[in-house]
């Protein structure tokens, strides 16, 4: 049986959607989303490359969180946390990778995507998660709280100014030092 959390959303008018019927509904996927999660990832991206690393991240148990938003019953975007680690001299933290975000493109630059990284972000806070990474573009993830100077006592294969981290609690990121281990799938990319 498939459990579904609903997430809180407001119920005032925004400058995204004035029409409150296009307010997405941002909620955990379900099993009967995953073709429809599929095709937002390759229409959002061109290919196949992150509707495969999903199911991969899914299939092999790693996925924490995922979260879609849906409009007037109509899946328009996607956002997984996947569990992953920071591999330092005193051993291993817990921490999280928000990998891939996707918004359908005829959807995008309307705030779903930031609501679902919100979300997102405030469900992985409240299951006391601390840290999360991301590679993504800076002046989006800026927005949202993402750093790469949080980042860079941090090595990754995906290093420099795309490569970002957020602490989900005050000092969650002070002394950690390590190297980024993201799952095998990751490998892929």
């Amino acid at each position: 049986m498939v459990r579904v959390f609903l997430l809180p959303y407001p119920v005032s008018r925004t400058k995204c959607f004035p029409d409150l019927s296009m307010e997405p509904r941002i909620r955990i996927e379900t099993e009967m989303d995953q073709a429809a999660i599929r095709d937002i990832n390759v229409t959002a991206f061109g290919s196949e490359t992150e509707a495969d690393l999903v199911e991969d991240l899914r299939t092999e148990g790693y996925a924490r969180l995922s979260l879609v938003a849906e409009i007037n019953d109509v899946l328009t975007g996607h956002v997984l946390f996947s569990t992953m680690s920071i591999k330092g001299e005193y051993g291993a933290v817990d921490a999280l990778a928000l990998a891939p975000l996707a918004v359908r493109p005829e959807w995008q630059r309307r705030g779903i995507g930031s609501r679902l990284v919100e979300d997102g972000l405030e469900q992985c806070r409240k299951a006391g998660c601390q840290i999360v990474l991301v590679v993504g573009h800076p002046k989006f993830y800026g927005r949202l709280g993402f750093s790469a100077k949080l980042a860079e006592a941090i090595a990754s294969p995906y290093s420099g100014e795309t490569f970002m981290a957020q602490g989900l609690s005050p000092d969650a990121l002070r002394g950690v030092k390590g190297t980024a281990q993201y799952p095998q799938p990751f490998s892929l990319l």
